[in-house]
């Protein structure tokens, strides 16, 4: 009689799928960014008109069959400006979290496996970074860099990787004790080798959950700067630009498309975005193993 071979237990990626596919929050947060995703990118191929497309007889025009989300006050189409603006700001928002992302990894896994000086000056400017007031680097950064897709993504690029370092740092202290980091040593292996070898694949998950959430949050930090006019400049299309163009009174009581729309997409985005990000650092953390 065979013997029972005794099933493979899934792997620690395929255990944190599965967390994910049971948390209801961000299952919903897929199904809206999914549909939002795939509206932003694909509409030039099936919308008749583009962002800066102007029509003189429709100007404040409401919603209707012609112009979904209605019109803005010089009689473009608000629908093709909230995709147009949803593709910058995603642009701006996944351009920046990569560039954060880099800088974050790079300075916490060498600040972790350089040495005690190299940790030790790495870390202190971190924390000079961090104490500076968010809010008034980011403006000086944004009136510094100017306007624009790449300045902005600049300026929340350098705003936003020193959490990731700390995170990094904390990670890889704790790795570089362990035995194979410690043989890899002893055999004469570089930095280079430590960081791509053993530190990046042991930072993946903590990545993944930074990069989702500070999407949303770069989304946020887009929107911000363009409302005050520091980052994506008109004619261009942009969420916060956007609503900047409709706060008036008169807009705000009489047109409430013009800013209902961009409004809703941002909120949408983001709580989608936050929704996933939760989700995963839920399905990535260690002690779910114990649940």
């Amino acid at each position: 009689m065979l013997a029972r071979t005794p099933s493979r237990s899934p792997g620690p990626m395929a255990r944190a799928l599965h967390r994910f596919g049971h948390n209801k929050a961000a299952l919903f947060g897929v199904c809206v960014i999914v549909p939002m995703l795939a509206m932003i990118l694909s509409y030039p191929l099936w919308w008749a008109f583009k962002p800066n497309d102007i029509d003189l007889l429709a100007m404040n025009s409401g919603p209707s069959a012609s112009h979904w989300f209605g019109t803005d006050g010089v009689g473009r189409d608000v629908f093709v400006r909230v995709m147009e603006g949803g593709r910058i700001s995603l642009l701006v928002a996944v351009a920046s979290t990569a560039i954060s992302a880099i800088i974050g990894f790079l300075v916490g896994a060498i600040s972790a496996f350089a040495g005690r000086w190299v940790d030790a000056v790495s870390m202190r400017f971190v924390d000079l970074v961090m104490t500076l007031p968010p809010v008034i680097f980011l403006l000086v950064l944004a009136s510094i860099a100017g306007t624009g897709i790449w300045p902005t993504v600049l300026v929340i690029s350098l705003l936003s990787w020193p959490l990731l370092s700390r995170m990094i740092r904390s990670r890889l202290l704790e790795l570089r004790e362990r035995d194979f980091v410690l043989a890899s040593r002893g055999m004469g292996a570089g930095l280079g080798h430590l960081l791509f070898r053993h530190g990046l694949p042991n930072s993946i998950d903590i990545l993944v959950v930074y990069a989702t959430l500070q999407i949303a949050n770069a989304i946020l930090l887009e929107a911000g700067l363009s409302f005050l006019g520091l980052g994506i400049a008109p004619p261009a299309a942009s969420w916060g630009n956007m609503l900047n163009a409709a706060r008036s009174t008169a807009v705000l009581e009489q047109f409430p498309w013009q800013w209902l729309f961009p409004g809703g997409a941002l909120v949408l985005a983001v709580l989608a975005i936050n929704f996933i990000g939760d989700g995963l650092r839920d399905a990535f953390d260690p002690r779910a193993e114990l649940n």
